[in-house]
């Protein structure tokens, strides 16, 4: 489904917006639930990613899973098969997954004992595992590639006798989503040490301390309100309603980010409201997004609406998502009238021309394409291809944002 979208005018008087759980915290807390059954989820993410999950534990133990384009799902039903015994799956996933690395995450649980081979391609799924008990230990990995392999490993430690001592070899990448997983653990009683050098776990087989767990409302989701105000008149504001919030997100970070752009964000009973408060803007924008990274779709098409330069670093793990990330973003921007320049971790936005009217934007089976461009219509109108990509994490996108002021029409 393409559709155009067009006179987006952010309505002085419009519904609040409910924002979906967390899928970070939805699909971490569901492989806790798979380890732990009287473990209570609310606000559950609404994710075709988290779906997925639910479908592949609950039809566990089937001979194939396949958890199509869902890159979380994939990453910690690996180390979840692989210490669960008795079980043997073929996990798989879409094309695209087939393509995105796995190596360093069966490295280390292979040397954890487990046993998992490639059904194809060495360092890729689809993967042949076949579940045991593992004793656990000490290893090393490098988490400069993704976060989810460290968190996939904290999630299965306090199942081990041993329990897990992961020792870093560089710095981590979203250093806020392995803390995440700690903080999760920690809250159900699990001893559980995590810093810059690596984690320390201990083998949990007591009661829990916690066991329910309301889901935050999904701080990604929550960046294109702000990218939506960011391009609007002084005066804007939207607001989120039933906002559960308690931090455990590193794009909580949008907060302060968006304070570059003039605007401001106030949590109250429940409620987030974002108001563009002030026109006055920075003549160009550097961050480091490593913690973030996420959030760089949002920032740079929110730089180039407001025809503000900017350098954003620490962005070599787009490259590695559902499409790469980095050539997409400067493929699609160039169409806007930009002079975008990247490297394998870098997004230079030079300058900016003006944007033609309809412009097609494709999406490359990617959900952060398709919902960090649609603020850009209120600028000019335009055309978002495989608009129903946005399913991956937020089902309700196009609906919510129709609440708020955006038109659109199947196109």
């Amino acid at each position: 489904m393409n559709i155009r979208l067009c006179n987006f005018n952010i309505k002085s008087t419009q519904q609040p917006v409910l924002v979906p759980g967390s899928k970070s915290e939805s699909n971490r807390l569901l492989i806790l639930k798979a380890w732990y059954p009287s473990i209570k989820i609310y606000n559950l993410s609404t994710a075709v990613d988290t779906v997925k999950l639910v479908r592949a534990l609950e039809s566990f133990p089937n001979d194939i899973v396949d958890v199509h384009h869902a890159g979380t799902a994939m990453r910690f039903l690996t180390a979840f098969f692989a210490a669960r015994e008795n079980c043997k799956v073929t996990l798989t996933g879409s094309a695209r997954m087939q393509e995105r690395p796995i190596g360093v995450l069966v490295s280390a649980l292979r040397e954890l004992g487990a046993e998992i081979d490639y059904a194809k391609e060495q360092g890729f799924p689809p993967l042949r595992i076949r579940g045991k008990k593992l004793s656990g230990g000490t290893l090393t990995l490098d988490p400069s590639v993704s976060s989810q392999y460290v968190s996939a490993l904290i999630l299965i430690a306090p199942q081990l006798d041993n329990g897990l001592e992961l020792r870093f070899k560089k710095k981590p990448t979203s250093m806020p989503y392995i803390e995440m997983t700690a903080q999760l653990l920690k809250d159900m009683g699990v001893a559980c040490h995590v810093d810059q050098l690596g984690v320390t776990i201990s083998p949990f087989h007591g009661d829990l301390k916690a066991k329910e767990f309301e889901v935050c409302s999904d701080w990604s989701s929550a960046s294109y309100y702000f990218s939506a105000a960011a391009l609007s008149p002084v005066g804007t504001k939207i607001v989120l309603t039933n906002f559960v919030s308690n931090n455990l997100q590193g794009d909580a970070g949008v907060m302060q980010i968006y304070q570059l752009f003039g605007v401001s964000a106030t949590q109250s009973k429940g409620e987030l409201t974002i108001e563009k408060i002030s026109d006055i803007l920075p003549s160009q924008v550097e961050l480091d997004l490593n913690e973030t990274p996420d959030l760089a779709q949002t920032i740079a098409i929110s730089c180039l609406g407001l025809k503000i330069p900017c350098k954003l670093t620490g962005l070599h793990t787009l490259k590695i998502k559902e499409t790469d990330r980095l050539l997409a973003l400067k493929t699609e921007m160039e169409k806007c009238g930009a002079i975008v320049k990247i490297s394998d971790n870098t997004l230079i936005l030079k300058s900016m021309g003006d944007c033609p009217e309809d412009v097609v934007i494709d999406t490359y089976n990617d959900h952060r394409m398709a919902m960090s461009f649609a603020p850009l219509s209120i600028l000019n109108s335009i055309v978002i291809k495989d608009a129903k990509v946005v399913e991956k994490s937020y089902p309700d996108f196009w609906e919510d944002f129709k609440k708020i002021g955006l038109n659109w029409e199947v196109f």
